[in-house]
C-alpha cells in the first residue's frame, strides 16, 4: 500500500524494476550518456573521492564509465545501491538495495554521491537531497542526474488528446518533471552549498512511437504516479496515439521524434574552508570599466544620457 500524500507508488516502482532487470541493459542509451557526463565532471574535480555511493546503479552503466574512463583513480571504493535487487544480479564489487527515499547511511560517512537517473522517481526530492547531504563528510560532492521538465513532452501531448478524443476524459500517463530552476532551489533548500544545475536535451528519433513505449518499458520508467488511471491504455486510444504522434511530430526522414531533458545537479555539503561568494558592495572591479563603458548616475540615465 502507498502513504497518504505519497506521489509515486513506489512498490509499483520497485515491481517494474524487477519486471524489466531483463531488458534494461538493451535500452540504457540515456543512461550511458548521463553516465560519460557524470564521470567526465568527477574527473575535473582536484580531489580524491575514498568512498563513494551510487544511488539507483540499475545495471552499472556508471560503473562502467567509470572504469575505463579518467576518474578511475579518484574513487576508492564504489557501493552500488538500487531499489531492484534483479537490476544489479550477476555484478561484482559492493551492491546494496535501498530505497532512495529512505537511505541506510549514517551522517559524514561518505565523500561521494552520485544518482544517474534516478531521482525524478523520487516524490520529495528536497527530503532525499538532505539525507544524501547529511550523509556526506563536510566538503563532500554530489552529483545527480535526473530527467528534466521537458522529457516526453510530445508523448504526454498526444496521450492526453488522443485519450480525450476517444473516451471523453483522460488522466495524467506521463510523471511530472522539474525544470532547471525548480531544480536549482531544491539544492538550496536541501542546503548544499555551491549549487549548479546544467541541462542536455536530447532528441532521439523512433521509426515507430510503439517503439519508444517499449523503450520506457524495457527501462522500467513507465507511469507509477499514484493517481494514475485505473483502466489502461485500450487499442483504439493506441491507435489515435500513433496517428496523431506522426502527424505532429515526425522528421523529414518520417521517424517520430522524443525530446528527454537531462539535469545534472552539482552540490557540496558545505565546509567552512569552502570559497564563498562575495558580499554585496564589497568586488575591487568596476563592471563598466570590465566592459569599456562609461559609468553614469541613475539621474543622468532619466534624463536621456546613455553609455559612450
Amino acid at each position: 500500500m502507498t502513504e497518504p500524500g505519497q506521489i509515486f507508488d513506489r512498490a509499483l516502482h520497485r515491481l517494474r524494476l524487477e519486471r524489466a532487470a531483463g531488458s534494461a541493459g538493451e535500452a540504457d542509451f540515456l543512461r550511458r550518456r548521463a553516465s560519460e557526463d557524470l564521470v567526465q565532471r568527477i574527473a575535473l574535480v582536484n580531489r580524491d573521492f575514498p568512498i563513494a555511493v551510487e544511488l539507483g546503479a540499475r545495471h552499472g552503466a556508471f560503473a562502467r564509465a567509470m572504469a575505463t574512463g579518467p576518474a578511475a583513480a579518484k574513487i576508492g571504493l564504489l557501493i552500488e545501491t538500487d531499489l531492484s535487487a534483479r537490476m544489479m544480479r550477476g555484478r561484482g564489487g559492493i551492491r546494496l538495495v535501498a530505497d532512495e527515499e529512505r537511505l541506510p547511511f549514517r551522517p559524514h560517512a561518505l565523500d561521494l554521491v552520485v544518482s544517474n537517473l534516478v531521482l525524478h522517481w523520487v516524490g520529495d526530492l528536497v527530503g532525499a537531497l538532505i539525507q544524501v547531504r547529511r550523509a556526506l563528510r563536510p566538503d563532500g560532492l554530489m552529483l545527480a542526474s535526473l530527467l528534466g521538465g521537458s522529457t516526453l513532452t510530445e508523448l504526454r501531448q498526444v496521450l492526453l488528446e488522443a485519450e480525450i478524443a476517444v473516451t471523453g476524459g483522460a488522466g495524467p500517463r506521463v510523471s511530472p518533471f522539474a525544470d532547471a530552476f525548480d531544480a536549482a532551489g531544491l539544492l538550496q533548500r536541501a542546503g548544499f552549498a555551491m549549487p549548479v544545475v546544467d541541462v542536455d536535451r536530447v532528441v532521439v528519433r523512433y521509426d515507430h512511437p510503439l517503439k519508444l513505449i517499449a523503450d520506457l518499458r524495457a527501462m522500467g520508467e513507465t507511469n507509477v504516479l499514484v493517481d494514475r488511471p485505473s483502466r489502461p491504455l485500450t487499442r483504439p486510444v493506441l491507435r489515435r496515439v500513433c496517428e496523431t504522434y506522426a502527424e505532429r511530430f515526425a522528421g523529414p526522414d518520417g521517424k517520430t521524434l522524443a525530446t528527454f531533458e537531462i539535469l545534472t545537479l552539482t552540490g557540496w555539503a558545505p565546509h567552512p574552508d569552502q570559497r564563498q561568494p562575495l558580499r554585496p558592495g564589497s568586488a575591487k572591479a568596476r563592471l563598466a570599466d570590465a566592459l569599456a563603458m562609461v559609468e553614469q548616475s541613475a539621474e543622468a540615465s532619466t534624463k536621456g544620457g546613455r553609455p559612450a
